[in-house]
């Protein structure tokens, strides 16, 4: 174990969080029971927002950097985790209230780990991270809802080509649904087509201002853009059907109206993956383990260096990544 190592750290500059590699040392680190030997982690819309500024994600400064994160535990004093013990985390405050993933060590809560399942490695757990465990939260929503089962049709997913709808059409094809994809992205048809799509449709047909209640398209939905595009979603499904809402990428308001509410009975499933419990969290990682198919998963996913995030996090937040990108970290 180094003396230092590098770190992804947010300080408060001039009044503003600003991001930039550090050295750190084990003592820098929070007093928590876990000390954990980072491996891999990813890179998602949060990181781009905390990383670039364009989001105040940050609740406590200084603060690294990094919602996902997969390794080895070296310490613990906590009885629940033994050294050699590999885990994943996801959410949990990580680069909000609790020190992140992009740096090779450390501290955490014991109850914020998770097993790293049976059925991944490490890398592939965090080609998952957090955007495909969320997709996988939102696709369990509409099975529970009943809005899979019993209104079979077309499902939607906005944000298609991101790392939340890439994940969601893959499964919701693996599972025999026809899927349309939205995206922004004209050139990423050959990339949502292998994924699972049957259609795809530009994302400028739903983003702008419509009408309360459209013409009924969709069985089902899953939603990371939110604003006009969620308002036109919720205007398009068929009676009885819902929508599982877990982003803001357009922006955090709804200019709808409660009409496909009441007059269709649509249901809004408002998903959240940060505090999720335990059980929640390991139902949808066997979902996962079940139905995502690892050719697929690995066609979406990229690998690059901890070196890299700068240029990542711009990236992200522009709409200029596809599917999923894995950092090495040690």
């Amino acid at each position: 174990m180094g003396d230092s190592f590098r770190a992804m750290v947010i300080r408060e500059i001039e009044g503003k969080p600003r991001a930039g590699f550090e050295d750190l040392t084990l003592a820098d680190l929070p007093d928590n029971d876990v000390l954990v030997e980072i491996s891999h982690s990813s890179v998602n819309y949060k990181d781009g927002l905390a990383i670039t500024g364009k989001g105040r994600i940050a609740r406590r400064l200084p603060m690294v950097a990094g919602v996902d994160l997969a390794g080895t535990v070296v310490d613990s004093r906590d009885p629940a985790w033994t050294a050699g013990d590999r885990v994943i985390v996801n959410g949990w405050g990580l680069s909000e209230t609790e020190w992140g993933a992009f740096t090779r060590y450390q501290r955490l809560k014991p109850g914020h780990l998770t097993r790293l399942p049976a059925g991944f490695s490490p890398a592939e757990a965090m080609a998952i991270g957090t955007a495909g465990y969320t997709a996988a939260l939102c696709v369990l929503a509409l099975e529970e809802h009943g809005a899979l089962a019993d209104h079979p049709g077309e499902v939607l997913v906005t944000g298609a080509a991101g790392g939340v709808g890439s994940v969601a059409v893959a499964l919701l094809a693996a599972l025999g649904h026809r899927v349309t994809a939205s995206t922004g992205r004209p050139q990423e048809r050959d990339f949502l087509t292998r994924l699972g799509a049957a259609a795809i449709i530009d994302r400028a047909e739903l983003s702008a201002q419509g009408k309360p209640l459209q013409a009924e398209r969709w069985s089902a939905a899953v939603d990371s853009v939110g604003s006009h595009t969620l308002a036109n979603v919720l205007a398009q499904v068929r009676y009885g059907g819902a929508v599982a809402a877990c982003g803001l990428a357009q922006g955090a308001d709804l200019p709808a109206t409660v009409l496909p509410h009441i007059l269709r009975g649509v249901a809004l499933l408002g998903v959240d993956s940060v505090m999720a419990p335990q059980s929640r969290r390991a139902r949808a990682w066997d979902f996962l383990d079940r139905h995502l198919d690892r050719k697929k998963l690995a066609g979406l996913t990229v690998t690059a260096p901890m070196s890299a995030l700068p240029d990542l996090a711009q990236k992200i937040v522009a709409g200029q990544l596809r599917g999923r990108t894995v950092i090495e970290i040690s």
